[in-house]
């Protein structure tokens, strides 16, 4: 599939597009990148995904793949050759799809509480969030990697939060790493992946996204 043209549009802090940057770098897939402006949609962002009008979209050869988990799966069913992300056997691999589906679920909307809501329901988010990461935790036990000894699907779904944390940690004054040390060995090790480190954005970078936000919400 040499000749295969793949664009992706996306938006830089998006940990959601940060799974298929991640899934191509692991594949070795060459793409064109389009960081898109949320508030001026381009016209092409709309045709492609004209339901929810949402980032990120993987185009391939002029074809739209929507939603990021199932961007994921198409991209590791049609470069099957290379690096496998979902495991083989059945059941772990329904087992990798809940944690996806239950992080998709669960996780970006208790975050975005810590640096959008203030006073009881900013304490709630919080609260919610740890018990979360808490059982993500737990899901990885001991394992180096949700998917066991090999990154894959598991870890390509919960890794691009990892460069919010220490946004969370400020906003929401706690530690991560206090709470959920395991977890956050576990991002730290994820890190050391040339894909995960030249995808994730620096946390700095991060919070001055978050500030200039939270300006526009007037909570600062």
């Amino acid at each position: 599939m040499a000749n295969d043209e793949v664009i992706l549009l996306d938006f830089w802090p998006s940990m959601f597009g940060m799974r298929l940057r991640i899934a191509l770098a692991e594949k070795e897939i060459k793409y064109e990148y389009r960081d898109e402006d949320l508030r001026n949609k381009s016209p092409l962002l709309l045709q492609m995904n004209p339901i929810h009008k949402k980032i990120p979209v993987l185009i391939h050869n002029g074809k739209p793949i929507c939603e990021s988990i199932i961007g994921v799966e198409y991209i590791d069913e049609v470069w099957k050759d290379k690096a496998p992300l979902l495991p083989s056997d059945p059941y772990e691999r329904a087992q990798a799809r809940f944690w996806a589906d239950y992080i998709d679920k669960k996780l970006y909307a208790t975050a975005s509480k810590i640096y959008t809501a203030t006073g009881d329901e900013q304490e709630a988010g919080k609260k919610d969030f740890v018990e979360i990461l808490k059982v993500l935790e737990g899901a990885l036990g001991e394992k180096p990697y949700y998917g066991g000894d090999n990154f894959g699907f598991g870890d390509i779904a919960l890794i691009g939060f990892y460069c919010w944390f220490h946004a969370y940690e400020i906003y929401g004054n706690f530690s991560i790493e206090a709470e959920c040390p395991n977890l956050v060995a576990w991002a730290k090790r994820c890190m050391q992946r040339d894909s995960v480190a030249k995808t994730l954005p620096d946390q700095n970078k991060i919070i001055e996204f978050v500030k200039i936000l939270r300006e526009k919400l007037g909570l600062e």
